[in-house]
C-alpha cells in the first residue's frame, strides 16, 4: 500500500496570494528609497515569505544526516557535460549539482529568490536595473574565488553563445557594469519586471576554464562549478557520478541547510524505460518515479517491495498541470488551420484511452494551467480577462472569448460522434475522403504527416505508454482516411528532429509553474516560432499571446498578474495546438527504504529541487535480509 503525503496546508497558494496582496499595499506605502536597498531576497510580486536571518528552508530537514548514495536512472544516453549549449545531449544534472546561481529559488513559493552566491540583491521600484553583491567566501570547487569577472563572462557568454533559451533575456540587457569589488549591475532596455529575477538564476561558470575555446561546442570535460557536487566519474553515454564536495563553500548557508545530504549521486542511462524499471526491481536503482497509474496499482509486487526494502509514496503537489500530449506543428500548412487541429482533437478518443491504458485514475488536462488558480475559468471570459483580450478580438482563436472545452470522448473504442465531428471540420477546411478511402483535397493533395516519438520515453510518460496511446489514436484516424507515419527515434535523434521542428506531430511535455514569466515567450512567443531549439514546437505566432506574456512580466498586483495568465491560458487552450492527455495530482515514487525526505512538503511537491536535494540516507531503516 502506498503512503500518501499531502501538503499540510492545502490552501497554501491562496494564503501566499493573500500575503502578496497585503505586501503590495505595504510596498506601495514605502518611501521609494527603501525599495532600492540591498536585500537578502526578491519576489516577483509582493514580499518573500522568509525574513532576513531565517535559519533553513521550511521544506528542508536541517538535522538530516550526511552520507549514503542514491542511484538514479535516465533514458537514452549522453555525449556532453554542458547543459548550457544547444549542441549535444547533456547530463542535465550537471546544471543543478555542479553549477550555482546568484540566487536560489524556493519551491515552496510561487516565485521568491534568496541569496546564494549573492549575499544581497538591490533593484529600483520599476525594476529597470538590478545589482548583485557576491559573497566574499564564495569559491569554485578548485578553491579559486567566484569573481565579478566570472559572473559577467558567464552572462555574456550564455547570452551570445549558449542555448537559445538564454538569448532572449540577454537581448534585454542594455548595460552590464562592475560597481564594486564584489558587485555588478545590469540595466535593462525593456520594461520587464521579471528580468531582475531571471538574471539571478543564470548559472555562473569559471571563465578561465572556457576562455579561448568555442563555448558553443558540446564537451565531456567536467565543468568546474561552485556547487555542492563535483563530477567524479564519467562513463560516456552510460553513467555519470557526482560526489559531494567536502570543502563546499556554501554548506552552512541557511538556504542550503538540510539540503545536499547524500555523499554520492549516480545517474545510470538505459536504452528504454522497461530496462530502467527492471534495474529498479533488481535493486540496481534506488528510486523510481512511476508514470503509469495502472502499473502503479498492478505491478508493484516484486520481492524488494514485499520484503519492505522498497516503499511506495504518493507525494501531493499544488502546481499547474502543464501541458502534455501530441503537439501539432502549425508550420505544416494543414495544421495551420484551427479546424484541422480541432478535428484531430475530436478524433482522439480520450475517455477510452484513459480508461483502457491508465485505468481512468488521473484527471485530464483541461488547460495549460489546470489544477491552479492561474487556470482559465469555464465559460465566457470574465471582465478582467475579456478586457485584456478584446483589443485582439478579430484574430482570437474560436472560443477564446466565449469559452472552449475539450470533447469528452466515448467509453467504447470507436467514438462515432467524435469522428463525425472531425469529418465535418475537415470538410469545412477543404479535406474529404476520396474513393480510395484516403483524405485528400480536391486537387489530390494527400493529408499526410508524421508522428515522431522518443522510444526512450519522456519525463512524464514511458515510451511504451506513449506508443500504446498513439497506436489507439492511429486506429481511429484510419476511419477518417488518415494514415500518419509513426517514427520511433532514440533520444539524440528525437532531440535533433524536434530542435529543427521536423515533424507533423510529436509527443510534447511542458511543466508549468505557479510563477510563469519570460520563459513563456520561449515556449510560445512569436520570436521563438522560427528559432531552432526553442520549445515552441507548435509554432505559435500570435500578437495576443505576446501581449499577455508582456502583461504578466510587468504586472504589479496579484490580480493583474492572474488575469494575464488566465488570458494566456485561454489563448493557448483555444488555439488547439496540443491533444492533451491526463496528468497526475501526485507523484508516485517508489524508493529504497533507506532513503528519506522531510514530512513538510513544498507546494511544488516532487519538483526539481526536491529529489535528491532534500533527501537523506539512513541505512538503519533498511530491513534485514
Amino acid at each position: 500500500m502506498a503512503r500518501i503525503f499531502k501538503n499540510p496546508d492545502e490552501s497554501a497558494i491562496l494564503r501566499v496570494l493573500r500575503v502578496m496582496v497585503v505586501a503590495f499595499a505595504a510596498v506601495a506605502a514605502m518611501p521609494l528609497a527603501s525599495a532600492a536597498e540591498p536585500r537578502h531576497a526578491l519576489a516577483m510580486v509582493g514580499e518573500p515569505a522568509l525574513p532576513d536571518g531565517f535559519t533553513a528552508l521550511p521544506y528542508a530537514n536541517p538535522d538530516a544526516p550526511k552520507g549514503g548514495t542514491i542511484r538514479l536512472a535516465e533514458p537514452g544516453s549522453f555525449d556532453s557535460l554542458k547543459p548550457w549549449v544547444l549542441k549535444g545531449n547533456a547530463v542535465w544534472a550537471v546544471g543543478n549539482l555542479v553549477a550555482e546561481t546568484l540566487m536560489f529559488r524556493s519551491i515552496d513559493e510561487p516565485f521568491s529568490l534568496y541569496g546564494l552566491l549573492a549575499e544581497s540583491v538591490e533593484t529600483d521600484p520599476d525594476r529597470t536595473w538590478v545589482e548583485f553583491t557576491l559573497r566574499p567566501e564564495a569559491t569554485f570547487s578548485d578553491g579559486s574565488p567566484v569573481t565579478v569577472e566570472d559572473v559577467m563572462w558567464s552572462y555574456e557568454t550564455l547570452g551570445t553563445k549558449g542555448h537559445p533559451r538564454y538569448a532572449g533575456t540577454w537581448a534585454k540587457v542594455a548595460k552590464m557594469e562592475q560597481t564594486g569589488p564584489r558587485s555588478l549591475r545590469l540595466t535593462f532596455n525593456t520594461p520587464d519586471r521579471e528580468l531582475a529575477m531571471l538574471m539571478g538564476l543564470r548559472p555562473i561558470l569559471k571563465k578561465a576554464q572556457w576562455e579561448g575555446r568555442d563555448f558553443a561546442e558540446s564537451s565531456l570535460e567536467p565543468p568546474i562549478g561552485s556547487g555542492p557536487y563535483v563530477i567524479s566519474k564519467v562513463d560516456p553515454g552510460r553513467s555519470a557520478t557526482f560526489t559531494r564536495d567536502p570543502d563546499w563553500w556554501g554548506r552552512d548557508l541557511p538556504v542550503n541547510r538540510g539540503l545536499h545530504n547524500l555523499d554520492t549521486i549516480r545517474y545510470d542511462y538505459f536504452a528504454d524505460t522497461n530496462a530502467m524499471f527492471q534495474a529498479f526491481k533488481a535493486g540496481d536503482i534506488d528510486a523510481w518515479r512511476e508514470l503509469d497509474a495502472a502499473k502503479w496499482t498492478r505491478e508493484y509486487n516484486f520481492p524488494l517491495l514485499t520484503q519492505g526494502r522498497v516503499v511506495k509514496d504518493e507525494i501531493a503537489h499544488r502546481r499547474p498541470s502543464g501541458i502534455m500530449g501530441l503537439v501539432m506543428n502549425t508550420r505544416n500548412p494543414a495544421f495551420a488551420d484551427w479546424r484541422v487541429r480541432q478535428a484531430m482533437i475530436e478524433a482522439f478518443n480520450y475517455r477510452f484511452i484513459n480508461q483502457t491504458l491508465t485505468s481512468g485514475s488521473d484527471p485530464r488536462i483541461t488547460s495549460y494551467f489546470a489544477n491552479s488558480d492561474l487556470a482559465m475559468r469555464p465559460g465566457a471570459a470574465g471582465p478582467e480577462v475579456a478586457g485584456l483580450l478584446s483589443p485582439f478580438a478579430a484574430d482570437l482563436p474560436e472560443g477564446a472569448m466565449d469559452g472552449y472545452a475539450l470533447p469528452p470522448g466515448a467509453a467504447q473504442a470507436l467514438d462515432r460522434k467524435g469522428l463525425r465531428s472531425a469529418l465535418a471540420l475537415l470538410k469545412d477546411a477543404g479535406w474529404t475522403i476520396h474513393d480510395d478511402g484516403v483524405l485528400r483535397r480536391d486537387d489530390g493533395t494527400l493529408f499526410a504527416f508524421d508522428i515522431v516519438l522518443n522510444q526512450s520515453g519522456s519525463a512524464m510518460r514511458s515510451g511504451s505508454e506513449v506508443q500504446r496511446i498513439v497506436d489507439v489514436y492511429i486506429q481511429a484516424l484510419k476511419h477518417i482516411g488518415i494514415r500518419p507515419n509513426v517514427t520511433l527515434l532514440d533520444s539524440a535523434q528525437f532531440i535533433e528532429r524536434t530542435n529543427r521542428f521536423d515533424f507533423g506531430m510529436a509527443w510534447y511535455e511542458r511543466g508549468l509553474s505557479l510563477s510563469p514569466g519570460n520563459e513563456q515567450a520561449l515556449y510560445w512567443g512569436t520570436a521563438s516560432a522560427t528559432q531552432n531549439g526553442s520549445k515552441n514546437w507548435m509554432g505559435v505566432a500570435s500578437p495576443a499571446v505576446d501581449a499577455m506574456i508582456d502583461r504578466m512580466v510587468n504586472a504589479t498586483t496579484a490580480g493583474d498578474y492572474t488575469a494575464a495568465v488566465q488570458a494566456l491560458d485561454r489563448l493557448l487552450t483555444a488555439g488547439r495546438y496540443v491533444i492533451p492527455v491526463s496528468y497526475s495530482p501526485v507523484s508516485r515514487v517508489a524508493h529504497s527504504a533507506a532513503l528519506h525526505y522531510p514530512e513538510r512538503l513544498p507546494i511544488y511537491g516532487d519538483w526539481p529541487g526536491f529529489m535528491p536535494d532534500t533527501w537523506w540516507w539512513d541505512a538503519g531503516a533498511m530491513p534485514a535480509n
